[in-house]
């Protein structure tokens, strides 16, 4: 290993000591425990024992952080969900990945056994001897190579090609298979956003189960035949099919095999999926039980507007989607009665709420106004955090901009605090010096056309917090002479509003990832996305490598724009932390959007009896999975017996 120091090693250290590293499984299996609910199917020959299910060298998962114990099997977990395509957060609670992100926001080998980088564009890959598939098919590099060629590289199945993380500068990687086990990719120049694609909360896949996909492509069957089974099952063609039966993050095909703790067995649409652990887990305790603990999770169907209620009456196991800080207090009062704790843990992005004016609005006098630095401060400098802290969130939030958040090794005041402070007199002193000094009989200042300042802010209405949000800066812009109105709208409709040019400003969350290390990419900082509200048409022209949108016509975001791909060719981790450092600065100073509150505290339902849950921890998408990064895998039950009964009744 030459680039990190990676967790495998100290756990196959940790592993040699309980039973031997790298020794064979007939020579260990004495040392693990056999899975109770699997000791019949085991007894009757239908499954292998644990350890011939294991892989030779198994994940050990140390027990090691303060909130954790070593746990024992049994029980159902229930979880809430609103639609049915929720399934796919079991993906993400689940989250098994190749590589995988520890509480100290490093990656480290998790379904892989090993990983070597080399220039940080050579990676070679060590698979788990004996690992297989939840239907005890191998795991071998032969699923990698079924991707890679008859995939990625297919023009039917891919007709993009390869995903845009797999280029380095338009050009593919080299993939070799060296053995059953050992894979390598490499790259003519460094690829920073391979190793943080795989270990995501929507991760990147670059393997299939070969064994079971094989069926329905045409290269190993017959065509005609494919095409006619594939309209039978309402599909255009083979491919059409292959695609469809092919989404291992949708968690919809319940055939499709898996790597994931638990397994989806509930074909839908239905009001209540069942997922079962999976016999082949490639991870074991200390004293080598197979992980999962836990047996069963089950997601019940609910309207999202019910959730809170059917939590506070117990209905939940571990519960965080669906519930808002303002949910905190009626939780609180129903724990006791129906046996559960609700913690608060800090969500993660670099906003909870923030502005976006649109620098790409088709106005030319709102475009002109919105793109003067001095608009954006003196806006900034016109909203009382303070209040809205105190009056919303109880002061318990933090008063930030839209920028990495204090638990980020990047993380510095100067940041969080750039142009926060409530100073009325500042940010009337600089609309003055734009010009902006005409007022109509209501105060309102006069843009240079003679329309009055009213600031549309479009929402999506989803929630009441933005409209007070909203209606607390409402009051303290008009003291600059600014109207704020405020325009709910359906998400897709101001998405598109935005992406057209067609708003001047919207209001959303911020920087999805608010816990960036120097080796996570930072193309949130440079114009790279339709979805970036601030500067869509250049994002939108950045993915269509120009085909469409608009090309930047901004210094500083050009600047973001250079620093960014300065990074995806960067060599070493001083060298990306410095680019970030640039990156985060500009936005500090430029302001592309205003943040307004950040580090809002999630409500987390867990039920007592439930072990393993940290009592603090970081609710967000990226890099935490949500749940996932705190390994609900090593969730347990104190009294295994009651989850399930009372799954039963529900």
């Amino acid at each position: 290993m030459t680039s990190a120091s990676f967790r495998a090693a100290p756990l196959l250290m940790a592993l040699a000591l309980m039973t031997g590293a790298m020794a064979p499984v007939s020579a260990v299996a004495a040392s693990y425990i056999e899975t109770p609910v699997f000791a019949a199917d085991v007894a009757a020959g239908k499954l292998p024992p644990v350890a011939g299910r294991l892989p030779e060298t198994p994940y050990l998962r140390p027990m090691n952080q303060m909130d954790q114990t070593i746990g024992r099997h049994g029980g159902t977990m229930t979880m809430l969900m609103a639609r049915p395509k929720d399934i796919r957060l079991m993906i993400v609670y689940g989250y098994a990945r190749l590589v995988a992100y520890g509480r100290d926001l490093r990656i480290d080998p998790d379904i892989l056994r090993d990983l070597e980088i080399e220039d940080g564009r050579k990676f070679t890959l060590h698979l788990r001897p004996g690992h297989k598939w939840s239907d005890g098919a191998p795991f071998t590099t032969e699923d990698f190579r079924y991707y890679w060629e008859d995939v990625a590289n297919h023009d039917m199945l891919a007709p993009t090609g390869p995903p845009a993380v797999l280029r380095v500068n338009g050009k593919p990687p080299v993939v070799t298979i060296i053995d059953e086990t050992t894979i390598r990719y490499e790259w003519e120049s460094p690829n920073p956003a391979f190793l943080p694609a795989l270990a995501g909360a929507r991760p990147l896949y670059i393997y299939r189960p070969a064994h079971y996909l094989r069926k329905y492509h045409a290269r190993y069957k017959d065509k005609a035949k494919l095409n006619a089974k594939a309209k039978k099952k309402g599909q255009r063609n083979w491919a059409a099919l292959h695609n469809k039966l092919d989404h291992q993050y949708k968690n919809k095909n319940i055939r499709l095999p898996s790597l994931q703790p638990w397994v989806n067995t509930t074909k839908g649409p239905s009001e209540q999926y069942i997922f079962k652990r999976n016999p082949y887990y490639h991870k074991v305790d200390p004293e080598g039980r197979q992980l999962p603990y836990i047996d069963r999770v089950v997601f019940s169907i609910a309207s999202g507007k019910i959730i809170p209620a059917k939590v506070g009456t117990g209905q939940a196991d571990l519960q965080a989607r669906y519930l808002r800080f303002d949910n905190f207090t009626f939780l609180k009062r129903n724990e006791k009665k129906s046996g559960f704790n609700t913690r608060l843990w800090r969500t993660g992005k670099g906003a909870h709420m923030a502005l976006f004016p649109n620098l790409n609005t088709n106005d030319p006098v709102w475009r002109k106004l919105l793109r003067d630095v001095r608009f954006r401060r003196a806006l900034s400098l016109a909203i009382n955090r303070h209040e809205l802290n105190r009056v919303i969130y109880f002061g318990l939030a933090l008063e930030a901009q839209n920028t990495v958040l204090p638990d980020s090794p990047l993380f510095r005041e100067q940041y969080q605090k750039s142009w926060t402070q409530y100073d009325i007199a500042e940010a009337n002193r600089l609309l003055d010096s734009m010009g902006l000094e005409k007022r109509d009989s209501r105060g309102i200042r006069l843009l240079p056309d003679g329309r009055p300042l009213d600031i549309i802010v479009e929402s999506t209405g989803e929630s009441t917090e933005e409209a007070d949000v909203l209606e607390l800066i409402q009051d303290s812009w008009r003291l600059v002479g600014a109207k704020l109105h405020t325009k709910p709208t359906q998400r897709e409709v101001m998405r598109n509003r935005i992406y057209a040019g067609e708003t001047v400003m919207a209001i959303s969350s911020g920087m999805d990832n608010g816990l960036p290390t120097a080796d996570m990419d930072p193309e949130e900082l440079a114009p790279t996305s339709q979805v970036q509200y601030q500067w869509p048409k250049w994002g939108q022209n950045h993915e269509t490598m120009g085909r469409t949108g608009e090309a930047i016509d901004m210094p500083e975001p050009k600047r973001l724009k250079a620093l960014h791909e300065q990074w995806l060719r960067a060599t070493s981790s001083e060298t990306r932390e410095m680019i970030w450092h640039d990156m985060l600065a500009i936005h500090a100073g430029q302001l592309y959007s205003i943040g307004l509150i950040a580090g809002v505290l999630q409500p987390v339902v867990v039920r007592t009896t439930m072990r393993n849950v940290p009592v603090q921890g970081i609710y967000t998408w990226l890099p935490c999975a949500q749940f996932g990064m705190y390994e609900p895998d090593s969730f347990w039950f104190a009294d295994a017996a009651a989850p399930i009964k009372q799954a039963a009744s529900r």
